[in-house]
């Protein structure tokens, strides 16, 4: 697995590509310029993760339990290689989980089932249940559902939560969501809002206008929220 790391000092920031991204996705596509003055000035230090989505959730020949079981292991990968390598590297005690598009989901599924590891979550133009199918967006695990993909997918676990040290974690996250109106998954982020509010998680969901699903709008996106 490769990675790129970008800046000196400051909060970390794990990065999570896009659905056919690599660990060099966002520096193609201008959203590590856009962070240029954060990341030159010390505030943040970038950790692109590389995907393996090709080998988990889009990996049509595998069955939908092996899928999720891989994703599992990415998400030890991720738990038990790279932050111990981000916590090495960088002793500053805030760390910030980034995604775009399927990268949102990563990022934000993460926050939410480790929060005690993050202090801030920025999601843009995600969905959050990989079961449903929208537009062109097929259900993932192909109408097959375990407790491992309950789990792994926000909206279904976040309504049962009831763990007060975990909400408390969750309660104490700053967490951003941006996706634009006319987005495939817009209700799904409406329903998770609604869902946060409920267990009494501040949170800031930012509607853009038109379509944000695309990269021109995630280089406005970070150097706001982030």
């Amino acid at each position: 697995m490769e990675l790129l790391v970008f800046g000196h000092a400051g909060a970390k920031v794990l990065a999570f590509p896009t659905r056919d991204g690599r660990f060099y996705e966002y520096e193609n596509l201008g959203i590590v310029h856009a962070l240029s003055d954060k990341i030159d000035s010390g505030h943040i230090q970038l950790y692109c993760v590389d995907s393996i989505v090709s080998d988990t959730v889009y990996c049509p020949w595998r069955h939908p339990a092996d899928r999720i079981q891989r994703h599992i292991q990415y998400e030890e990968y991720v738990l038990n290689e790279v932050m111990p390598l981000m916590a090495n590297k960088n002793p500053h005690p805030c760390t910030i989980v980034l995604g775009c598009s399927l990268g949102a989901y990563h990022a934000t599924n993460i926050a939410f089932r480790h929060p005690h590891l993050f202090q801030k979550l920025c999601a843009f133009s995600g969905r959050y249940d990989l079961t449903m199918g929208v537009d062109h967006f097929q259900n993932l695990f192909d109408n097959y559902y375990d407790e491992n993909i309950y789990h792994n997918t926000p909206t279904h676990f976040l309504p049962q939560l009831d763990c007060h040290w975990r909400l408390q974690h969750l309660r104490k996250m700053d967490i951003v969501f941006a996706i634009g109106r006319e987005d495939p998954f817009l209700e799904n982020n409406r329903y998770l809002s609604h869902l946060l509010w409920s267990k009494g998680i501040w949170h800031a969901m930012h509607e853009w206008s038109g379509r944000a699903h695309r990269a021109s709008a995630w280089r406005q996106m970070v150097p706001l929220y982030v």
